[in-house]
Parts: C-alpha cells; sequence; structure tokens
C-alpha cells in the first residue's frame, strides 16, 4: 500500500495506542510500516509535526456541543464524546494542552459559543470551560493511572489490602471495596458522577447571575 500522510499519521496513533506516546518514534514508525525512516519525512516535517497530525485526529473525533436544544445535554453529551476520545487515546491528554491544532480549536469555539448563547458571562465562561476541561483530561489521567496499577498486579493489591486493619480503617477498606466491585455500584459511571455535579453547579451559577435591568 502507497505511503500517504494520512497512512502516516493513523499508524503513529496505532504505535501510541498500543504503547504510550514514549513508544512513538520516527524510526519505529518507519519499521511498522516497511519504509526508511527518511520516506516520513515527505509527509511529516518532524517529530514535532507528527504528534500534532496525531492530536488533531483525536481531536477530530470529539462531538462538540450543537446549538440546539438544552445547553446542559449539549454540554454533556460534547464531554462524554471528549473523555471516550481520550479513553481511547490516553497518551493524547498531555498533547491536548499543548497542540491546539484546527480540530481542537473547533471544539473550544463550539463549546465557548454554546456557553455564551446559554447566557453565561465571560467570565463565567471562562470558569466553566476550565472545570469541564479539568475534569474530562483529569479523570482520563486518574484512569489510566488506575488501571495500570491494576493490571500490572492485581493480586498486590488484594495482598495489602489484607494486611489493612479494619477497625482502624473501615472506610477506606468500604472504599477499597467499592473500587474492587464495580457490580455494587448504581450504573452511574465515575466521570458521569463528576460531569453531572459540574453541570450542576454551573447551572445554578447561571441562575444566580444578575439580570440586567430592561430600563
Amino acid at each position: 500500500m502507497a505511503l500517504s500522510k494520512e497512512r502516516v499519521l493513523r499508524a503513529a496513533i496505532l504505535l501510541a495506542d498500543r504503547g504510550g506516546i514514549e513508544a512513538l518514534s520516527m524510526r519505529r514508525l518507519a519499521e511498522h510500516l516497511g519504509v526508511e525512516a527518511m520516506s516520513l519525512y515527505h509527509y511529516v516535517a518532524n517529530k514535532d509535526d507528527l504528534l500534532d497530525g496525531i492530536t488533531d485526529i483525536v481531536a477530530s473525533e470529539i462531538e462538540a456541543p450543537t446549538g440546539r436544544g438544552d445547553w446542559k445535554a449539549a454540554v454533556r453529551k460534547s464531554a462524554m464524546s471528549f473523555q471516550g476520545a481520550l479513553a481511547r487515546h490516553p497518551w493524547a491528554c498531555g498533547l491536548m494542552m499543548s497542540n491546539i491544532g484546527s480540530e481542537r480549536l473547533r471544539y473550544m469555539e463550539a463549546l465557548l459559543r454554546r456557553l455564551r448563547e446559554a447566557g453565561f458571562s465571560p467570565k463565567l465562561t471562562h470558569h466553566a470551560y476550565h472545570a469541564l476541561d479539568s475534569h474530562i483530561i483529569g479523570f482520563t489521567l486518574w484512569a489510566a493511572g488506575y488501571t495500570t496499577a491494576m493490571r500490572a498486579d492485581p493480586k498486590a493489591v488484594e495482598t495489602f489490602l489484607k494486611r489493612v486493619p479494619v477497625d482502624q480503617y473501615p472506610y477506606f477498606l468500604e472504599h477499597a471495596d467499592e473500587h474492587m466491585t464495580p457490580a455494587k455500584r448504581d450504573g452511574m459511571g465515575e466521570f458521569e458522577f463528576g460531569l453531572d455535579l459540574i453541570l450542576d453547579g454551573l447551572e445554578k451559577a447561571l441562575r444566580a447571575r444578575p439580570r440586567r435591568s430592561p430600563h
């Protein structure tokens, strides 16, 4: 199959998904594609250009909030889409903060517009955007770290919990039990729980905002 920029970027995403961003190098990418490393430079200028490209592809998977219907529902759906994209590509969390390409700008503009059109002031929109962004990216990093730790040595976690004295740390063990037995949950995921708290708080702040007098 002939090389193209799309094929190079998709192959880079596959390598990053498998081994993390640290597993991605121009040499490994060339080996994966079965070409010489120098061939890649016809499609990407350098490693930074490659990272910009794959970050933009991940950002293209985010469903931006629409301008129709309830603002909370639109923002919630978009946030779920954003977190889903990062869950599929957790290596992109850090890059999203520094690589603002056309697709990331598309999402940002749509979210900011939706909040402003809902009646949020510029200041409150600023706070709302960062509350959502930090929850989406922060949760994904936390979930990835937790999953990695559990997969690395699940027996070690169980052994540690058995050594914790229940009479001294009953609530910690109760909390750990919730982690270890997902079936006991009420069906709402951790991400959705936090997201809904943020959205409810933003709705309360919007309602409490002073209204301008018509005169």
